[in-house]
């Protein structure tokens, strides 16, 4: 005797159209279309978490890049200070401290600077 499916397919029809749930048109009823648009939201959703990591360390470096140019020095030079004066801060934090604490992003360009000059 064969052997069918049944709730089994329900189910799996059923969290399936969930996760589709506002999708456009037959994209979010249609079975067929809406595997097919589910593997392509997933093929998306797992190239741009690596995009977004991307996305935000060209933003600290903008930023980064104008507080140092304020400051009469330019990102590159200062990063090289950075690794000549030993001094292990990620981008992402010399972008915050640019922002809101002006005065300490001060010193650390001062002493990028000094080791630059030895």
């Amino acid at each position: 005797m064969r052997t069918k499916k049944g709730a089994a397919r329900t189910q799996a029809k059923k969290r399936l159209f969930k996760k589709t749930k506002g999708y456009v048109g037959g994209r979010g009823n249609l079975l067929r279309s809406a595997k097919e648009t589910l593997v392509r939201a997933g093929v998306y959703a797992f190239r741009d978490r690596k995009v977004r990591k991307r996305e935000f360390r060209k933003l600290w470096i903008i930023r980064i890049n104008a507080a140092c140019r304020e400051r009469g020095i330019r990102y590159s030079l200062f990063i090289n200070g950075l690794k000549k004066a030993e001094i292990d801060l990620d981008r992402k934090t010399l972008s915050e401290m640019a922002i809101h604490d002006p005065a300490g992003f001060d010193k650390i360009v001062d002493a990028a600077k000094a080791a630059l000059e030895a």
